[in-house]
Parts: structure tokens; sequence; C-alpha cells
């Protein structure tokens, strides 16, 4: 389907939400829950960064398919699956850097590496990379291979900032909504959008896990204690709580939409 589909189709078999700040809301939290959620069942559960990968893995398929299957954007199908992505996602990095004690460095400049060929490739076969025109298999895939590798891009980048270059959590938390809120700054000011979209994706990863660090590390290492499940509950509660007002939303302007 070409690019100019009509903007009313589009809006009806467009299988990823509108971008709101809602949608940026549950994404960040997500991201959150992915850090703590993985660590909680690699860590504390004992399944250990390989089990945990490989049991989140299957489930991820499984939410996949369901997505794949669905004809239209349904909130939590699509919301399983980005969470799902952000654990295994999360799950690729730690795996990298503590199994195969993979440098951050070489890590970060993979995932960016396999995410702008992703890119490339996308937009040489489709000629658009706008959220606004997942109307086809084919762009879906490309999307959701697009959104895997960014969650793997930003766990790696953002534990090479915290870890690495020794930004610690707090200040993490402030630097990432700080390029954050660049780069929406720079939107407003003429940045291509599809650009912006892209790049607030990738830096909610990291701003996502620093902050899901901040709250559950203990306080020995700088963060509040909460520990991961306390975290991953709370913020799990926050997301099933904003899907479902979405799809209360969704339903009520479906019923008063004369078009559907």
């Amino acid at each position: 389907m070409p690019a100019t589909a009509n903007p009313q189709q589009s809006r009806s078999l467009n299988k990823v939400p509108e971008v709101t700040a809602v949608f940026w809301i549950i994404k960040i939290l997500s991201t959150t829950v992915g850090e703590t959620g993985a660590d909680y069942l690699a860590v504390h559960v004992g399944l250990g960064a390989s089990t945990t990968g490989a049991v989140m893995i299957g489930f991820l398929l499984v939410a996949l398919g369901l997505q794949l299957r669905a004809r239209c954007y349904v909130p939590w199908i699509y919301w399983l699956t980005v969470v799902l992505v952000s654990i295994v996602g999360t799950q690729i990095t730690d795996l990298l850097t503590d199994k195969l004690e993979i440098s951050l460095y070489l890590s970060t400049a993979v995932f960016a590496g396999a995410l702008a060929a992703t890119f490339a490739i996308w937009y040489g076969v489709e000629r658009t990379l706008s959220m606004q025109t997942i109307v086809t298999r084919r762009r879906e895939l490309f999307y959701w291979a697009a959104i895997l590798f960014t969650f793997a891009l930003g766990t790696a980048a953002g534990d090479l900032a915290t870890e690495a270059l020794g930004l610690g959590f707090q200040l993490g938390v402030i630097v990432f909504a700080a390029l954050i809120a660049a780069i929406a700054l720079a939107a407003c000011l003429g940045l291509n959008p599809v650009l912006a979209f892209w790049l607030a994706y990738i830096v909610t990863r990291p701003l996502g896990a620093s902050l899901g660090d901040l709250l559950s590390q203990s306080r020995t290492y700088g963060g509040a204690g909460l520990g991961t499940i306390y975290t991953s509950l709370a913020f799990l509660t926050v997301i099933i709580a904003l899907v479902a007002w979405v799809t209360f939303e969704g339903e009520r302007a479906g019923k008063t939409d004369p078009v559907r």
C-alpha cells in the first residue's frame, strides 16, 4: 500500500496507537517494567538470564502472533507485546554483557548499526517510516523489528551511561529526560516528526531503565530501595489502568463515529 493511503483508511487499519501523551507515559512505564521485571525474574526468582530470556521470548512470540492476527489496533495486545519486547530487549543486552562479557561500547554500536540497517531497509522497501502508516503485514514486521532494536540499544546505551560512564541512576534520569525535552523542542522548531518520534522512542528506554533502577535498587547503590517486585507491580498497575482507559475511550469514540 502506498504511503499516500487514504487518511480514514489508515486510521481504521493502522495497527499501532496514536502518539499522544498517554502513549509516552505507557511507553516509559513499560520500559521500567522491562528493566525491573527482567531483574526480578532473573535474580530474585532465580531463573537466571538465559532461562528468563527463553521464557520471555516464548511469551513474546505468542503476543506477537496475536498482534499480527488482529485486524486493527487492540490496546491490550499491543501494549502486552511492548512490555514483552522490553523484557526481551533487556535480556538480550544483559546476556551479551554478563554472560558473553561483551563491552557495552561494542553492544551499543552493534545495536545502533542493526537499528540503522532496519530503518534503511524499511525505508528502501516502503518509502516511509511513519507510525501512522502501519497498515500492512510487512510494515508491521519492520515496525516490531525496529522496536526490538530500540529496546536493546536503549538498554545498552543506558547501562553505558549510568554504569560505565558513571552517571548513576539519579543523574541518568535527569540527563535522559533532558534529552527527550530537547528532542521535543527540536520537533517544535521543525525537526522531521518521524525522526523526532524514533529518537524519543530510543531515549525513553534508558530513561525508563534509569527510573526503574532508581526506584528499585537499594539505598546503598543510590536507589530508593523499593525493590524490583514492588516497582514492577506498581508500574504494571498503572499500565493496566491506562490501557483500560484507552480501550474504553476508543470504544466510546467508535460508537459515536459514524464512519466506523
